[in-house]
């Protein structure tokens, strides 16, 4: 990562111009070769940027740009696209440099492995009598995320997801008919659970009968008292 504090100024041409004039910016290089435009406001979000594969290239400033007061010109130039970034340099105030190393990547609360052995431990929630059988039940093609049994002893396949969009429908669906065509469970039902169900995914769980279900993850950990809700 090179971080560099400079006053200057940047324009943007492409599929869209965009100029910023001469200020006070930081400036981001990271290793993986975007270049984003920081000011000392707007939140998290650059001001302007470039996102990889693209290459930097500083040149020295031409006859009119040396009278404007600048010391050297950085282009950013997108591969795909030919849109550059342009960086004139009027002064340099910092400069710094440092190899951050493999980033682990974040770890969120209520990554779905989470959700998982949450909802196992707490599967009643799903309604009265359900009975976990078995977390990552193996198919042909995949573990399950969670087969159970409801009241009346019927199999229940359970497909968990954080966001649930049309691909976890599609997936659990492939689950029921393989685990159907076992003598020994079938019939089996599905349930499609997740803490965001999109309006897409609902409608076509409910079209192939399966039935969806908005977890709520600090109730499932216990963090959530329902009885003390204003709503």
């Amino acid at each position: 990562m090179r971080v560099v504090i400079a006053k200057c100024s940047v324009d943007y041409a492409g599929r869209l111009t965009a100029h910023l004039p001469t200020a006070d910016r930081v400036l981001m290089i990271k290793a993986d070769g975007s270049v984003l435009v920081h000011s000392d406001g707007g939140s998290y979000k650059p001001l302007n940027w470039m996102t990889p594969p693209c290459t930097l290239s500083v040149s020295e400033p031409d006859e009119d740009q040396r009278a404007a007061g600048f010391t050297e010109i950085w282009t950013v130039t997108q591969a795909k696209t030919d849109d550059r970034l342009v960086i004139s340099i009027a002064e340099v105030i910092s400069e710094t440099v440092h190899d951050l190393g493999v980033d682990p990547g974040l770890v969120k609360d209520g990554v779905e492995a989470h959700l998982q052995e949450l909802l196992a431990e707490h599967i009643e929630s799903l309604g009265t009598g359900y009975q976990t059988v078995r977390r990552e039940y193996m198919t042909a093609i995949g573990p399950v995320d969670i087969l159970a049994k409801d009241a009346l002893g019927t199999s229940v396949a359970i497909e968990i997801k954080r966001r649930g969009g049309i691909d976890g429908v599609e997936q659990l669906t492939r689950y029921l008919e393989l685990l159907n065509r076992d003598p020994l469970l079938s019939p089996v039902s599905g349930v499609f659970a997740a803490q965001e169900i999109k309006p897409q995914a609902r409608a076509l769980a409910e079209d192939r009968g399966i039935r969806c279900v908005v977890l709520d993850y600090d109730a499932l950990r216990g963090m959530d008292d329902p009885e003390t809700r204003l709503f």
